[in-house]
């Protein structure tokens, strides 16, 4: 069951805000913007405690709005304006949100784009929709950390981050992209290791287009060409930008994007 609640939003050009419960053992409601527009909904995947404001996300849907394309923004639980604790948060949680989305306003051959944390839930939404029998029309991943909980936090964290979290259940890592540290739960680590991914080949049964930094300090491009090798060479392809950073958020960084979506779509 789901409701609607629109709300206005001067600041997105009068574009309203929906909210959308998403039932289950923790239910909670999501900010949900929608763009009307013709052609394959377009469908932003935001990242790690980003959330749709972010300025990938703005630029894509100025696009949209700029050729009457259909886009649609969210904030998973937690994160922006949606309900919720960050902390409290985990991929099957952000995986169900977006799923519950999708279904919603995306529908039809949606295309994904994923940044970060994002790309690694638009492929696992991809798989949740091949085994409904639903189809996804494409994916512009970013900087995709398919994985990131096991291979590029579990895996990198030396020992004594890993005895903290076990001790304590929760290690706070300082970041960059916030004032305040991450809190990274053990719950998080555990709950994101029934959702690995790369330890198969992908088969998202649409094409997919990978843009990475090489100059990623958070995502290495090596990752990138990790989930290349595991997806079909049909479809498949990876463009890196040498002087890349992880937010790909630079003029010619948003312009690539746009047209690798405009692309697909």
């Amino acid at each position: 069951m789901t409701q609607f609640v629109p709300q206005s939003d001067p600041s997105q050009g009068d574009l309203p805000v929906l909210t959308l419960d998403v039932e289950g053992p923790s239910r909670r409601r999501l900010a949900v913007r929608v763009r009307a527009g013709e052609g394959p909904p377009v469908v932003w995947l935001g990242g790690f405690r980003s959330d749709m404001r972010a300025t990938k996300a703005a630029a894509l849907d100025a696009w949209a709005a700029g050729n009457g394309r259909r886009m649609v923004r969210f904030d998973y639980s937690g994160h922006g304006e949606s309900e919720g604790r960050f902390e409290d948060g985990s991929i099957s949680d952000w995986l169900d949100d977006a799923c519950a989305v999708i279904d919603r306003h995306a529908d039809e051959a949606p295309i994904l784009v994923g940044s970060s944390m994002g790309g690694w839930i638009a492929c696992l939404a991809a798989r949740e929709r091949a085994r409904r029998g639903a189809r996804v029309g494409g994916m512009v991943l970013i900087a995709p950390a398919l994985d990131f909980t096991e291979a590029l936090m579990w895996e990198a964290f030396p020992p004594e981050v890993r005895q903290t979290l076990e001790r304590d259940g929760v290690w706070y890592r300082a970041t960059p992209y916030a004032p305040e540290p991450d809190p990274i739960r053990m719950s998080l680590i555990e709950d994101g290791r029934r959702h690995l991914l790369l330890d198969a080949p992908l088969e998202p049964g649409c094409p997919v287009h990978i843009l990475q930094g090489m100059a990623d300090p958070d995502v290495p491009y090596t990752h990138a060409l990790r989930i290349l090798e595991r997806l079909p060479a049909h479809g498949s392809r990876l463009t890196l930008i040498k002087d890349g950073d992880h937010r790909l958020s630079r003029p010619e960084d948003i312009d690539l994007l746009v047209r690798a979506v405009a692309a697909m779509a």
